[in-house]
């Protein structure tokens, strides 16, 4: 196995290129891959092929804005949770609340100092190692930990899983905004857990999977239970995500445009699966709202 470091690589998106040109130059120093982009459009295309482990982003660009530059990275899986730090001239606080609404990590007003930047983007990297593990919006374990736990079951036969999720999250992002949508998060959360503690045990498992459903790992006797109390506290619980006023007209929306509770559960006992990707095809033919 090699140890040789890993180099951590920077996008910087900015159109004024003697500021580009200063920063790559500033930060290959310091040991940092980058590269860069004048353009909006041509940024976010490049991002999602170069997966950088933070990006700096100025606001006011020849295409599009920054603001839309990190809406458009928030909406794909692969760049969903990269580390943004916008970089700008404007000092209004609404511009600093609609970037921090993005998810942007940090915020800078130019001209800004050098070294206070080299912290900024050295902090962001830190937290964002620190929080591979766990998802940031729910604080559940995610990726590695849970692939972990997903094959360690496997390989004790005796089990039981529980698939819960939430359809329709992303229409429901684009149309009342990244704040609400992790509000649901949250609040899924909150009563998927209850229904793990009502009807699990000490033991059992909560995580979320790489497409953002939540996994209950748990014996082969009670993810029955469990998934009846996931659908009993989420069904009733939906039309409550969303604002008051929408609320009214929910009848009226065809079920493609609102969101849906999905729940399977599989135990060892049913079938027995030694694959993952078996594992989920099963598991997602059961699901039932």
């Amino acid at each position: 196995m090699s140890n040789k470091k890993q180099v951590e690589k920077i996008f910087i998106v900015e159109d004024d290129t003697d500021l580009s040109d200063m920063l790559r130059a500033y930060f290959q120093v310091q040991g940092y891959e980058t590269e860069h982009s004048t353009h909006g459009e041509t940024a976010v295309d490049a991002i999602q092929k170069m997966s950088p482990d933070v990006v700096l982003l100025d606001i006011r660009l020849p295409d599009i804005d920054g603001f839309e530059v990190c809406r458009r990275l928030r909406k794909t899986r692969r760049t969903r949770h990269l580390p943004v730090i916008f970089l700008t001239e404007k000092r209004e606080r609404e511009d600093k609340l609609a970037g921090l609404e993005l998810g942007a990590v940090d915020y800078i007003t130019k001209p800004f100092d050098i070294q206070e930047l080299r912290l900024r983007v050295r902090n962001a990297l830190r937290r964002a190692k620190l929080s591979t593990l766990t998802n940031p919006v729910t604080g559940l374990p995610e990726g590695s930990v849970v692939q972990d736990n997903l094959n360690y079951m496997l390989e004790e036969k005796k089990w039981g899983i529980v698939l819960a999720g939430i359809g329709g999250l992303s229409k429901f992002r684009d149309k009342f905004g990244f704040v609400a949508a992790d509000d649901v998060s949250r609040a899924v959360t909150l009563m998927i857990s209850n229904a793990v503690k009502e009807a699990g045990g000490d033991d059992d498992f909560i995580g979320q999977t790489d497409s953002g459903d939540f996994v209950v790992l748990t014996a082969a006797n009670r993810a029955e239970r469990i998934s009846e109390r996931c659908l009993m506290r989420l069904r009733p619980a939906v039309k409550y995500f969303y604002p008051a006023m929408e609320r009214r007209r929910l009848d009226d929306l065809p079920a493609s445009e609102k969101l849906n509770v999905r729940v399977a559960y599989l135990a060892s006992t049913d079938k027995q699966l030694d694959d993952l990707p078996s594992l989920f095809a099963e598991l997602n033919k059961r699901r039932k709202a």
